[in-house]
């Protein structure tokens, strides 16, 4: 089993930024990717980014391109996003997720943060 907690979310204007991060812990021995999705009230959860863990490749939904970055840090089995320029259409609970083999799909799942981008 793998716990994944989120942390870092909150209330920004629109224009700023807010830094969230994910702290992978228990069975970590070997992690594929790790990523970001989002919710936002009456929606279905969407793709934000994600990273694969060995090389950092990363990727990105359109609507997030140029805006929010991911990293990780491998030492520390932790993953971030940075926001930048976030606007009120941000606003969702944000979810952080992984993978732990190169066949399937994403595996678990933190219980989100939210972050709230006032216009």
């Amino acid at each position: 089993q793998v716990q994944l907690a989120e942390s870092g979310g909150g209330l920004v204007q629109a224009g700023g930024s807010l830094t969230l991060s994910c702290a992978a812990s228990g069975r970590t021995d070997f992690m594929y990717r790790m990523g970001w999705f989002r919710q936002a009230p009456g929606k279905e959860r969407e793709f934000v980014a994600r990273i694969l863990w060995n090389s950092g490749n990363d990727n990105y939904a359109d609507f997030v391109k140029g805006r929010f970055t991911i990293s990780r840090d491998k030492r520390k089995n932790e993953v971030y996003l940075q926001m930048n320029s976030l606007k009120p259409e941000d606003t969702a609970v944000y979810y952080c997720t992984s993978q732990h083999a190169v066949v399937g799909s994403w595996d678990y799942w933190g219980q989100g943060t939210q972050v709230t981008v006032s216009s």
